[in-house]
């Protein structure tokens, strides 16, 4: 009968343990299958994660160099180019981790890129910026942020970003501009992100065609600016997790708009006698006499409306090359002393003094903390 064959099939009570495990392995097997493929609900950090490759065989960094193709045509060319939006991830905040005088260098380096690359412009200034720290963190670029900002700038051509090598430095933003990408960068070293940009550690405008620009993988647009990441483990999250310096060296080229890159070189500022006239109302030079020869002493009446950072600028300005300079300003014109003598009063609204003197090794700036606000007490006068 049918019945008894199916009967004799069938495992007796006896072979049971032998056929639960044969059919427990095949469901293992079946399981692991299962999750291996594609939709599997296996937890994604239960599986094994890709191993970072060897340090020395970080990506390559190019000079930004164009091919000479018209406008209309790398408009065209970098259209083509996908949009790459699978593993997309946002750049995690960034805290500073320089002192002050450090800090305060790297900021005026980050604000003149995002200044100088994407004009007066919050929304474009905060992408550029988000660039720039992205490059600070990957393993293939300088650790620290003014060495991003000026890598390659001593050649003529081929820079990373082009401003800091094809003469837009010469060109000059008003105090306001100046002003508003140094809040803003401030706030980029103190943990505001850009999410839109993403790991992005490239940028162009669509109507430029970098070589580097098939290598990379697009995964962002703004307005006319196209971002992009390395492929594979490069631009991936875990690739951004370098030490980074906390110490900003000063840069030359930045001396003629930061004073605090001028006054750690030493370098007299670049500003023209009109601007001097914008920052200093009344500027009165009183030479020092008998054993104080040589020791001048400037009295000046300040704008008031000037950024703070701007008199040091002027006092590097009027104190040019004299080994001994003493330079006391007033933004208050009803306060600031008519002759050599001074009363308490007087002292204690001054707004800010300089002070070099070279036999001496001295050079110290201050300002009236009551009046300017600093983030380093040291720089406040004692009251």
């Amino acid at each position: 009968m049918r019945l008894n064959a199916r009967q004799e099939t069938l495992p007796t009570r006896r072979e049971w343990p032998g056929w639960l495990f044969v059919l427990l392995s095949v469901a293992a097997i079946v399981a692991v299958l299962y999750a291996s493929a594609p939709g599997g609900r296996m937890d994604a950090a239960a599986l094994p994660r890709p191993a970072a490759p060897p340090a020395e065989i970080v990506p390559e960094v190019l000079p930004t160099e164009l091919a000479p193709v018209a406008p209309e045509d790398a408009r065209a060319a970098n259209a083509r180019i996908p949009l790459v939006l699978k593993g997309f991830a946002a750049a995690r905040p960034f805290t500073y981790p320089g002192d002050t005088e450090n800090r305060g260098r790297a900021r005026d380096c980050l604000a003149a890129a995002m200044l100088y690359e994407a004009g007066d412009d919050a929304k474009g200034q905060q992408a550029v910026g988000q660039v720039v720290i992205n490059r600070v963190r990957h393993p293939a670029f300088p650790k620290s942020i003014c060495a991003v900002v000026f890598q390659g700038s001593e050649r003529a051509t081929g820079c990373q970003f082009t401003f800091t090598c094809d003469g837009a430095l010469n060109r000059r933003y008003s105090n306001a501009a100046w002003s508003r990408a140094q809040v803003l960068a401030e706030m980029m070293l103190s943990g505001i992100t850009d999410p839109r940009v993403g790991l992005a550690t490239h940028y162009h405008t669509d109507w430029v065609r970098p070589y580097w620009s098939d290598s990379l993988q697009k995964i962002a647009i703004a307005n006319t600016h196209l971002f992009f990441r390395w492929p594979g483990y490069w631009g991936t999250p875990g690739a951004f997790r370098g030490a980074v310096s906390g110490q900003d060296a000063p840069v030359a080229k930045l001396a003629a708009i930061s004073p605090l890159h001028a006054l750690a070189l030493s370098l007299p500022s670049a500003l023209a006698d009109a601007e001097v006239d914008t920052l200093a109302k009344e500027v009165r030079l009183v030479p020092g006499a008998g054993e104080a020869a040589g020791r001048d002493t400037l009295y000046v009446q300040l704008e008031r409306r000037a950024p703070p950072e701007s008199f040091v600028t002027l006092a590097l300005r009027l104190c040019g090359e004299k080994p001994y300079c003493k330079f006391m300003g007033w933004t208050n014109p009803t306060l600031k002393p008519a002759s050599d003598a001074m009363n308490e009063t007087q002292r204690a609204a001054m707004s800010f003094s300089y002070l070099r003197d070279d036999k001496a090794g001295f050079e110290k700036a201050l300002w009236n903390c009551g009046e300017y606000k600093r983030d380093d007490a040291r720089q406040c006068m004692k009251r």
